[in-house]
């Protein structure tokens, strides 16, 4: 049984997501310690367990110690993911997206096409909001040939989530990433959208982004949902742009007591820098495609502005489970990642 430290690195949930996935795939049974360990309230959470209990019921998974605030579990594959219809329920306004993270680089391994269904939080703090995950990091999945379909049923925010995805996953091997180098930028979408909100504060985000890209042409969207589109009250606003080389995202999510204009503004700022850097991949996409570079079984590369001890612990984490090695180096104002078969 591999034993891993959930306190390594960063210490928080994706690393409890990565572990078990990577165990599902590679039929490997896993022990799961210090769960958690720096975050404020250590243990599984809701969302935690929703994945890692999908996960068994892909896998046919034995586990012992799953329950709230478990600092330590374990999980034992017995078969090959089977794909199929699969349906999470958060329970809460746990993040659909981090649920969706560690279920698809799984179902592309699965024997048959999947179709999932999350409820739960679709634009919560500290993840990436759902535009984020069908806008930014979708795109970038397909240009490795992995095909998504990726809707939203009804948004849903914190603490009551009560939002609803659905997700469509072929089985695939990922195809090697490569982006050319620094271009010409391409423009860029967004949209900000509130619900049981006032439609001024998606028009303040809107205008404090604007106003932090500069000149770069934009065209973000305004949306004021409509009851049957959104379960509470609350709101995000994301960018995206796409281009040969590199496919970039920012976000923020709407929080009571911090002004529109404050998220807006950082957002847009986000953006901005990596762009100005010339980055491949924003740092939150970063973190999210290196499991895809690994299991792509091929040479894949890519800059960013910055290495997140998300993206490191990431790492550390592939290069013990599969056989791969990753190499991080400093590019002028970038970060070099390239990833190859050990």
């Amino acid at each position: 049984m591999i034993e891993i430290d959930g306190s390594t690195g960063e210490g928080g949930g994706q690393l409890v997501r990565l572990a078990v996935a990577l165990a599902a795939l590679t039929a490997r049974p896993l022990r799961l310690a210090n769960v958690r360990a720096r975050r404020p309230r250590p243990g599984l959470r809701r969302q935690h367990l929703a994945a890692v209990r999908a996960l068994a019921e892909l896998c046919g998974a034995r586990c012992e110690g799953l329950a709230p605030g478990s600092d330590a579990f374990s999980f034992e594959p017995r078969a090959r993911p089977a794909g199929g219809e699969l349906r999470v329920e958060v329970g809460s306004a746990g993040s659909v997206t981090l649920v969706l993270q560690a279920l698809v680089p799984v179902l592309l391994g699965a024997a048959a096409r999947s179709r999932v269904v999350v409820r739960g939080g679709t634009d919560v703090p500290r993840a990436p909001t759902w535009d984020y995950f069908e806008r930014v990091l979708v795109p970038l999945l397909a240009r490795m040939g992995v095909r998504i379909g990726a809707r939203v049923l009804r948004r849903g925010y914190y603490p009551a989530g009560g939002g609803e995805v659905e997700a469509e996953i072929e089985p695939a091997r990922p195809k090697p990433l490569a982006f050319a180098r620094r271009g010409q930028e391409a423009p860029i979408a967004g949209e900000a959208q509130v619900a049981r909100l006032p439609r001024s504060i998606a028009e303040r985000m809107r205008a404090a982004a604007l106003g932090a890209l500069g000149r770069r042409p934009a065209s973000i969207a305004v949306r004021a949902l409509q009851a049957g589109e959104a379960a509470g009250i609350g709101g995000a606003l994301t960018l995206w742009t796409a281009s040969a080389s590199g496919v970039l995202g920012a976000s923020r999510v709407a929080e009571r007591g911090v002004r529109a204009e404050t998220l807006g503004a950082a957002a847009g700022a986000e953006l901005a820098a990596d762009l100005d850097a010339g980055a491949a991949l924003d740092i939150h996409g970063a973190d999210q495609v290196l499991v895809y570079l690994a299991l792509s079984g091929a040479h894949s590369e890519f800059t960013v502005r910055k290495v997140s001890e998300h993206a490191r612990t990431a790492i550390w984490l592939l290069e013990r489970l599969l056989p791969v090695r990753f190499r991080v180096e400093p590019e002028g104002a970038l970060w070099w990642i390239a990833c190859a078969p050990a």
